[in-house]
């Protein structure tokens, strides 16, 4: 018998995410069978919707992970090969592709060849935060060259993704971030305007970079953040509603002002999104993220922190901003 290690959570979220929500259990995969296999988790990822995400009391904790296979019984997926897959916060797994592939079972893939990049990529910008920006950004917001793109959560994995599309197609681009660290390297992407919200009026700022208004708005952070940024979009405006980390751990709903009347008189464009919606064209995405990737058009950068027995600390670091780009986590 193999065994295994997985992460379950303990007790329900109330606020802040702490340490007496997650459970450490042992686990034994039975011996494998024709066409199955074994991966053991070579990185895994935390990811902000991990913890607005509402799953099981004594589930596994969700995510997504790359492994290698260690054991196998299936000629498709060799000993030595690289998986990614929604195993959960597992550092051993055992799966069986003969199953459907429902939400209730292991998804997985085979690691495409990316050369001389790390594999950790495909859980960050060749994956489902790169797939976030690009969907999310281009099929939403449609910016056009010459127009005022607003992008929060700019250091992120996603925001900064954002950022770089939105100059690729010759937009002016006001980022938002929460160090002078962050904003610094945000910077050097080659956003135009980029400030901490943490010392700034947000209002104020605004004014600043975009006298003229905000014509696409693209919203990882929601909350007084968004409250204030919908005052500036322009008539016709696009928003993108990717995430609200400011209000992930709120224990009541947050109080702001309706935006409503603000939307009915710019006649904006709201629209809300979970980027699965584009699946069947990930491969058209990942293929052009290489290509600007392998043309220095766009660049990313990834924490990596060490040790699967340290999810629950990693991924409650995440919550508070200790990430610069994508943060994975090395078994």
């Amino acid at each position: 018998m193999v065994k295994s290690k997985k992460w379950i959570l303990a007790t329900k979220f109330e606020g802040e995410p702490k340490d007496s929500n997650f459970k450490l259990e042992e686990e034994e995969l039975p011996a494998l069978k024709d066409g199955e296999f074994i991966c053991d988790a070579v990185y895994l990822s935390v990811d902000p919707y991990m913890r607005a995400h509402s799953f099981p009391v004594g589930s596994c904790v969700i995510g997504e992970q790359v492994a290698r296979v260690s054991e196998s019984k299936n000629k498709d997926y060799p000993v030595g090969c690289l998986v990614q897959m929604y195993a959960g916060w597992r550092s051993r797994t055992l799966v069986d592709p003969s199953k459907p592939k429902d939400l209730e079972t292991v998804r997985f893939l085979r690691v495409p060849d990316l050369g001389k990049l790390e594999p950790s990529l495909a859980l960050g910008i060749l994956g489902m935060p790169g797939m976030t920006a690009y969907f999310g950004f281009l099929e939403l917001c449609q910016p056009k060259a010459g127009e005022t793109v607003l992008v929060n959560g700019a250091a992120g994995a996603v925001g900064s993704v954002v950022g770089q599309i939105a100059k690729i197609k010759g937009c002016k681009v006001i980022g938002f971030a929460g160090s002078k660290e962050k904003c610094d390297w945000v910077k050097s992407l080659g956003f135009d305007h980029v400030f901490n919200y943490k010392e700034v009026d947000i209002d104020k700022s605004l004014k600043e970079a975009a006298p003229d208004g905000v014509d696409c708005y693209f919203d990882n952070v929601g909350g007084e953040f968004t409250s204030i940024a919908i005052q500036h979009m322009n008539l016709f405006g696009r928003i993108s509603i990717c995430g609200g980390i400011s209000v992930y751990n709120a224990t009541k709903p947050p109080i702001g002002p309706s935006p409503y009347m603000t939307i009915l008189s710019k006649q904006l464009k709201v629209e809300g999104f979970i980027v699965y919606r584009w699946a069947d064209r990930f491969l058209e995405g990942k293929a052009e993220m290489k290509k600007w990737i392998d043309e220095g058009k766009i660049k990313y950068r990834e924490t990596v922190q060490d040790g699967f027995d340290n999810m629950p600390k990693i991924f409650m670091s995440l919550l508070k901003g200790a990430n610069i780009g994508k943060m994975v986590v090395k078994a």
